[in-house]
């Protein structure tokens, strides 16, 4: 009979066995590989102490434990910072009623809202199987909620079946729109008045003598990523914020996912002035934009780091999916379409349930509606 275990520790599970369920499931990420999750833990960057206990839930076949057969990341939350599906407000109303919001379970990529799979399992039934585990660990620790963020369709699916709520939203990609032969070729198939503004912006960097290089795997030094780490807390420091992600992350990633990293350094002349880090996935041909910053301001130096540049590489590398990070409608201008993305919640409070479940009902109709209107407007040119 198959056996639920939680561990507070990626480390307490097998990396083989973990990257194997995750390179059977629909939609794998280098996000959701063992050695990402534990450089988050081994870091500090996603522990207790950050407001992200670890409580990740395996299932087995049974209780000698030979055979792995689903896994997540799940970690106790005493806040919602770093989700990027925000339940801000849902915290507030519990606050106001005497209640505690947190903590509350999540199962998500800290601080990555990147889609794909979560609940990682050899099958339907092992996946529904987590999916009871983890409301069955929310009740029994009297949570007051449960979170999927960013999860598939067999997430959503798994979810729905426990009585999970549907969340969407939407964020902006490159999906190879054309098959395009160059970059050239992709700003030939823009409208003209998009196709103009972002020659227009890339004239601006070369006028200021930028140039860029870049650098895939073992060509990027340790002098590079400290570089990129200056660039990256400065981007923080502008928002009056503090970075998520340590530097000992970074060098743990890059040593055991040497492969996953792109990294673009904009210069004038022999000066370094910026820094875009791209997490790539070969296998797949997909590339995904992370972070990045800079210690000069240069106008639309933000544009092409993270967003012309990668998608030229990209088009050149014969990649078929960019992804520019969350929120941010700017990018459609850019050749990034709308998708939807999609989170599961379960509320404990009967109450706040049909609350949360009115609000949702109201917020999907409004979301659906977004992206029709966004779908009209287009930045590539029509038959």
């Amino acid at each position: 009979m198959p056996i639920l275990r939680i561990d507070d520790s990626p480390a307490a599970l097998a990396p083989e066995a973990w990257n194997a369920l995750l390179a059977s499931s629909a939609h794998p990420t280098p996000f959701m590989r063992h050695e990402y999750l534990a450089a988050l833990h081994d870091s500090k960057s996603a522990i207790a102490d950050t407001g992200w206990q670890p409580l990740f839930l395996s299932l087995w076949d049974d209780e000698r434990q030979r055979q792995l057969l689903a896994a997540c990341p799940a970690y106790l939350k005493t806040h919602s910072y770093g989700e990027y599906v925000f339940d801000w407000a849902w915290a507030d109303a519990y606050r106001r009623h005497g209640l505690d919001y947190y903590p509350k379970l999540l199962v998500a990529v800290p601080f990555t809202p990147v889609p794909g799979s979560r609940l990682l399992a050899k099958d339907d039934t092992s996946r529904a199987l987590l999916a009871q585990g983890l409301q069955a660990l929310a009740e029994q620790q009297n949570l007051s909620s449960a979170h999927l963020l960013f999860g598939d369709d067999a997430d959503q699916t798994a979810a729905a079946q426990q009585g999970w709520m549907a969340r969407s939203g939407v964020q902006f990609h490159w999906q190879g729109s054309g098959d395009p032969s160059s970059f050239e070729a992709f700003l030939a198939s823009m409208q003209r008045e998009k196709r103009k503004k972002i020659q227009q912006e890339q004239r601006k960097v070369r006028d200021a003598g930028i140039v860029f290089e870049a650098r895939r795997g073992g060509q990027i030094t340790a002098a590079d990523w400290d570089f990129f780490y200056r660039c990256y807390t400065l981007t923080y420091r502008a928002h009056h914020s503090t970075p998520y992600l340590t530097r000992d992350f970074f060098r743990r990633v890059a040593e055991t996912m040497p492969d996953n990293w792109l990294l673009f350094i904009a210069k004038r002349g022999d000066e370094r002035i910026a820094a875009s880090l791209i997490v790539i996935d070969p296998e797949r041909g997909e590339a995904y934009g992370r972070y990045w910053g800079a210690v000069e301001h240069v106008p639309c130096l933000h544009f092409d780091a993270c967003y012309y540049q990668p998608l030229a590489w990209c088009i050149e590398q014969g990649f078929r999916r960019f992804e520019g990070g969350a929120q941010g409608e700017h990018k459609m201008a850019r050749g990034l379409l709308p998708v939807s993305t999609h989170s599961s919640h379960w509320l404990a409070h009967p109450d706040f349930r049909d609350a949360v479940a009115d609000f949702l009902a109201r917020e999907g109709q409004g979301m659906r509606a977004y992206v029709n209107e966004l779908a009209e407007h287009q930045p590539f040119k029509v038959g």
